[in-house]
């Protein structure tokens, strides 16, 4: 079996140390990322990379998006030099790095959206990272729409990562997100609300083409998938003050069918119930094979083993894990070498 990891994480060197250079990465970023070599030891990470048979990834930068570490004057910039290192590297090592994914500047979102088309028309991007917010504002947002534009167009996928912050309050009468509830369960709920986001906003009608890979295997959206389904069936009952009665008979399908129609990964932190109930919700067409590597315990090989594991261990078909495992890939990333 092949494995085409669709989505973990990477720094390349020259922009990994112009972010520890930024004020967030002598706090707690720096913290973390220094903790975790393979996120930026590139010897490292092709030493994971090659202790598994039949594997390779599809590299993404690291979090956090670049517009919380720069302000508009400086995060184009970044941008360019993020994404050419990524691509930098996956061509330097195509046998263990299929592809990249690009980072965009949301706080200059002109520049973005000439960005999204620079990577994906002229450097080879295949899939752009969306953070599920761009520093507190939503996706849906009317300045984004030419970057969703740009990337509809080119017919690669978004790769939604959640980006919960500690200053998103669990409660209205506190200032912080405790005991980093923002990630660990605000994150699952973050993606849920950002693809019903695009759903009611209009712009997966907008834009049909459009491919949105959710992380964490679609966060919330499999496990409510009752909710999903008869609660936003019955939208605009609980509001007087808004007409979404008028807004659900203007999309073009039932609000349950555009969640179906987004792809999940498996990285789930190799958690088999969750793998479970995501590939029932989404289908073996709609989930691709991802680890979040390096942020396992072992910091690098763990959640990749631990999810094969699970996926051998469920009752597949063979052409089911195939395409889960990277038949998916190839075909949403534009992989042409391996068709």
């Amino acid at each position: 079996m092949r494995y085409i990891d669709a989505f973990n994480h990477f720094f390349p060197k020259r922009y990994y140390d112009a972010l520890l250079r930024t004020p967030a990465g002598a706090k707690d970023l720096g913290k973390r990322v220094r903790g975790i070599p393979a996120l930026s030891d590139l010897d490292l990470r092709l030493s994971i990379v090659e202790s598994f048979e039949n594997y390779s990834q599809l590299l993404s930068h690291g979090l956090p998006p670049l517009e919380r570490l720069w302000g508009p004057d400086k995060s184009p910039d970044m941008a360019k030099i993020a994404n050419d290192g990524l691509a930098e590297i996956a061509a330097k090592h195509p046998k263990h790095f299929v592809g990249w994914s690009a980072l965009l500047p949301m706080n200059a979102p002109g520049q973005a959206a000439a960005e999204a088309e620079r990577v994906l028309q002229k450097h080879g991007a295949n899939a752009v990272q969306l953070a599920s917010n761009a520093n507190g504002v939503p996706l849906d947002a009317p300045q984004f729409l030419p970057i969703f534009e740009a990337i509809a167009e080119s017919g690669r996928p978004i790769l939604l990562h959640p980006a919960r912050t500690r200053d998103m309050p669990d409660y209205p009468t506190e200032k912080v997100s405790k005991y980093e509830i923002c990630s660990v369960l605000g994150w699952p709920y973050e993606t849920g609300v950002t693809l019903a986001r695009l759903i009611f906003s209009g712009i997966m009608d907008r834009f049909p083409q459009l491919k949105v890979i959710a992380h964490h295997l679609g966060g919330v959206i499999p496990y409510l998938e009752g909710r999903v389904a008869h609660s936003f069936d019955q939208l605009g009952v609980r509001t007087s003050d808004e007409d979404y009665g008028a807004l659900l008979k203007s999309l073009k399908k039932r609000p349950y069918d555009y969640f179906k129609d987004f792809y999940g990964d498996t990285a789930v932190e190799g958690a088999r119930a969750a793998t479970i109930c995501g590939l029932d919700f989404f289908g073996a067409d709609h989930v691709l094979f991802a680890s979040d590597c390096p942020f396992d315990k072992e910091k690098g090989p763990g959640y990749i083993r631990d999810t094969i594991k699970v996926l051998h261990s469920l009752p597949l078909s063979n052409a089911e894990r195939e395409k889960i495992c990277w038949r998916n890939a190839v075909k949403l990333f534009g992989l042409a070498s391996y068709n």
